[in-house]
């Protein structure tokens, strides 16, 4: 059994790209390193890829024979986004990223993998939720935790209706009971901001608390 273990980054000519057999493969295993796969041609392979890959549709693979092999992102079940106006749209896609919802991101549209929890998180934001099955591609960063930035804190009345309400829908299908109130201290050393970076493991360690069971410290303490 063949090897596939390496990806290449260099640009193929289109006829080597076109006689190469393929691999079909749903995002879940494009973001396995090591795995047991079939081409579609049949034989049989092994995967052993460098921790923390990510294929993507059209990535070009190559054997431990030095034959090429070229992923194609397989058609599966997803949820597509849609709103009446940009503003909502715009808050879903802050709701999903906040749950750390790998996302693809079209120009009017957003697309996930079918979740029945985020499906009923977005129709209560107003948002215009549609089944499909197509190939899925979401933004890379969406996964690794590598999107920079800290986390908004939205203080108008909406961001907080919509936060709530995301939070309630989140709680009712997990049954927990999580306190993600923003009671603000107001005790900030503002000479001192501390870490703005995220570490996306098992416990989120998020500094701004927006992981299940995490409490906000925002005390404010100026002097």
């Amino acid at each position: 059994m063949r090897t596939i273990d390496k990806r290449l980054n260099a640009k193929l000519a289109p006829v080597l790209i076109k006689r190469a057999p393929t691999l079909t493969l749903p995002y879940d295993a494009r973001c396995k390193s090591r795995f047991a796969a079939t081409l579609d041609s049949g034989e049989e392979v092994g995967v052993v890829l460098p921790r923390g890959t990510v294929l993507r549709d059209g990535d070009m693979l190559v054997a431990d024979d030095g034959g090429l092999v070229r992923v194609i992102a397989a058609a599966q079940s997803v949820l597509r986004v849609r709103a009446p106006d940009r503003l909502t749209l715009t808050r879903a896609a802050y709701h999903l990223g906040n749950r750390h919802t790998p996302v693809e991101v079209g120009i009017d549209e957003l697309k996930l993998e079918a979740d029945p929890v985020l499906e009923d998180m977005l129709k209560r934001l107003g948002a215009q939720v549609e089944h499909a099955t197509l190939p899925f591609q979401p933004e890379a960063g969406a996964y690794s935790g590598q999107l920079g930035g800290g986390h908004r804190h939205g203080h108008d009345e909406t961001f907080a209706e919509d936060y709530a309400l995301a939070q309630r829908v989140f709680d009712e299908h997990h049954g927990h009971a999580h306190d993600h109130g923003h009671a603000h201290g107001h005790d900030h050393n503002h000479g001192d901001p501390g870490p703005g970076g995220h570490v996306h493991d098992a416990d989120c360690g998020h500094d701004h608390g927006h992981c299940d069971g995490h409490a906000h410290d925002h005390s404010h303490e100026h002097r």
